[in-house]
């Protein structure tokens, strides 16, 4: 397995070496992460079952998925470049609704070039045999106020476990022209998921707990 301490790993300086840790999942509420704006993945979103719930579709310059941890006690944050998603939801039965978004893990970035050439290595997200991370919905409850609870599994690196995340709807226009940006922030622990494997599993180097913050803009859910 590859790793920095290999022979033929790339070598640079140390506080890199740390950056480079910084891999994970997950999405940043717009501006204060500063990421690139969503490109959408080759891959096709996973299918969702027949619903009740009007169809949206995503609008992927306007949305955002990246992600925050903490190394040797300083905060790093990265995005996704590609990602897409699949949603059928109306406020007013939530409990109706599914949502399914696939992650190119390859497309991970913390904007230095070393850095990214070895996220998708094995000790990492291990891209060429994982390349896509997954999170299907199980359950949404309303818990009022444009807020929402999100239960689903989320998957990566083969691994998966079941996650909650706290969604908020704001919505903006009207008619055909409304938009609804569904945004929230959850923890999630990178070695449930074997995500910096190795000398990387040492969470004095880098926290098992990570940030993941996420924006979508979607056009087509009804108005709250």
């Amino acid at each position: 397995m590859t790793h920095f301490s290999s022979p033929h790993a790339l070598r640079y300086p140390s506080w890199l070496r740390w950056c480079t840790a910084a891999l994970w999942l997950s999405v940043p509420l717009g501006v204060p992460l500063g990421v690139a704006h969503a490109q959408p993945t080759k891959a096709t979103a996973p299918a969702v079952a027949q619903a009740a719930a009007p169809a949206a579709t995503l609008l992927p310059a306007q949305s955002s998925l990246g992600f925050a941890i903490t190394q040797m006690g300083v905060p790093v944050q990265g995005s996704f470049r590609k990602f897409d998603a699949s949603v059928n939801f109306d406020p007013a039965q939530p409990a109706t609704g599914r949502i399914a978004l696939v992650v190119d893990v390859g497309s991970a970035t913390l904007g230095s070039r070393e850095a990214d050439a070895e996220m998708p290595k094995p000790v990492w997200f291990h891209a060429a045999q994982f390349p896509q991370a997954r999170f299907q919905s199980t359950a949404i409850r309303a818990l009022g106020g444009g807020r929402f609870e999100v239960v689903g599994k989320l998957s990566i690196k083969g691994a998966s476990r079941e996650v909650v995340a706290p969604v908020a709807l704001t919505q903006t226009g009207t008619g055909a022209a409304l938009i609804t940006v569904a945004s929230g922030t959850l923890s999630i622990p990178r070695l449930a998921f074997k995500v910096g494997e190795a000398e990387w599993a040492d969470t004095s180097l880098v926290a098992d707990a990570v940030q993941i913050r996420f924006s979508l803009a979607l056009r087509g859910v009804p108005n709250l």
